[in-house]
C-alpha cells in the first residue's frame, strides 16, 4: 500500500486538504463528489445557512440513512434510483 498525502478537496466552494493514499483516492474523490451534491441539495432549500449547518444537516441525513440501512428498514428502489443517476452522470461524463 503506498503512503499517505495531502490531496486537496473542493466542498461548497471552499478547499480542504485531507490525506489518503493513492489506492483510497477514486472513494475519495465519489465521497467528495456525493457529499457536495448533497450539501448543495440541503442549502437549496434555503432552511439552513452557513456551512457547518449544512455540513451537519448533511451528517445527520447519512447517519439516518446508514443507521436504517443496518436495521434494514430501507427502501431499495430509493438506492436503485441513486445507482441509475450515478451511472448516468458516468455515462454523461464519459461522452
Amino acid at each position: 500500500m503506498s503512503q499517505s498525502k495531502g490531496v486537496s478537496i473542493k466542498l461548497m466552494d471552499r478547499e480542504f486538504t485531507v490525506n489518503c493514499t493513492d489506492e483510497e483516492r477514486p472513494s475519495l474523490e465519489n465521497a467528495v463528489e456525493f457529499l457536495n451534491k448533497k450539501m448543495l441539495e440541503i442549502k437549496e432549500t434555503g432552511s439552513f445557512i452557513g456551512v457547518e449547518r449544512i455540513a451537519l444537516m448533511a451528517a445527520l441525513n447519512f447517519s439516518n440513512e446508514l443507521l436504517n440501512s443496518k436495521a434494514g428498514n430501507f427502501n431499495v428502489g430509493d438506492y436503485k434510483k441513486r445507482i441509475s443517476s450515478m451511472q448516468d452522470a458516468i455515462d454523461d461524463a464519459c461522452k
